[in-house]
């Protein structure tokens, strides 16, 4: 997908190379700005948006204009003042830890192990790493239509089951409870969710080969058998099973302090690019249920 420069008041959008666009210019508190760059991500997926510092209540105001921000349902992650806003963090401050380290290191998309998933998801970096910082994108939309063939025709009719219980971080209060007993929090707060494996993008219309690594437990055809194979060809066809990063279907998003990243979280899996450094890193993100209708 390439996107021509467009211009509205001071904001402007430009292509960024063959994946995404970014955003200068940005006025966060303009409803017309948000209305240009959400049609950008919709249309290409990813937007960075330069030179912004909002603190936890200017980003979530920010995100109420892209639609209805939701708190994480595990409040370990939320920031203290505000709730809808996740904490990635491996600060140490010597007092109470602020939310958790090392998130998503993972093939998956946000909430893909609820019944509805986020439509966006905006993360705001706080302190950056001066190295190995970023994210790994892949674009389901764009790799189903490059499946094979025989592939799509397999998938048709086929259902792909999603469970949180493969990456649950234990939480503090967990720790010398039975792990029976955390398994059976986990089956009764998220219990799995089956989605067909292939559906239309709830503002595209495009077809989406929703899996991911991280959070799909299986496929199962028309007749409810049960199909690993299928899994497996589909992980491996979309990248999400190639350890060295190398399969043309991904991508890296790198950041800067100051930057906002913008996704679609019904097109992209996401895995976090994380510094084998101990240098502090925080980000903030939200995430929000967009429902103002299918985009051009």
């Amino acid at each position: 997908m390439v996107m021509q420069a467009t211009q509205s008041a001071a904001v402007r959008i430009s292509a960024q190379g063959a994946f995404g666009v970014v955003v200068e210019g940005f006025d966060p508190t303009s409803s017309a700005h948000v209305v240009e760059v959400r049609r950008a991500v919709y249309r290409e997926r990813i937007a960075v948006v330069k030179g912004l510092d909002l603190d936890p209540h200017q980003f979530v105001a920010l995100g109420r204009l892209f639609g209805e921000p939701k708190p994480y349902y595990e409040p370990i992650y939320h920031h203290p003042d505000v709730a809808e806003v996740f904490v990635s963090s491996n600060l140490d401050t010597g007092e109470q830890h602020i939310g958790v380290p090392k998130t998503g290191k993972f093939w998956h998309s946000d909430y893909q192990f609820m019944p509805r998933p986020f439509d966006l998801t905006l993360i705001h970096p706080r302190l950056v790493p001066s190295r190995d910082r970023g994210t790994f994108f892949i674009d389901l939309v764009r790799e189903y239509q490059a499946l094979d063939p025989a592939l799509q025709r397999a998938l048709k009719g086929t259902t792909a089951t999603h469970s949180v219980h493969r990456y649950f971080k234990i939480r503090p209060h967990d720790v010398y409870r039975p792990i029976s007993e955390v398994l059976d929090d986990i089956a009764t707060t998220t219990p799995p969710v089956n989605l067909p494996t292939v559906h239309a993008h709830p503002h595209t219309g495009e077809p989406v080969a929703y899996v991911s690594e991280g959070f799909t437990t299986g496929i199962t055809d028309a007749d409810g058998v049960e199909r690993p194979d299928l899994l497996h060809e589909l992980l491996s066809a979309t990248g999400q099973l190639d350890s060295t990063f190398e399969h043309p279907a991904i991508r890296l998003q790198t950041y800067d302090k100051g930057d906002l990243l913008i996704w679609d979280n019904r097109s992209l899996v996401h895995r976090a690019l994380h510094s084998a450094s101990d240098e502090p890193t925080v980000s903030h993100r939200v995430t929000v249920y967009d429902d103002g209708g299918r985009s051009a």
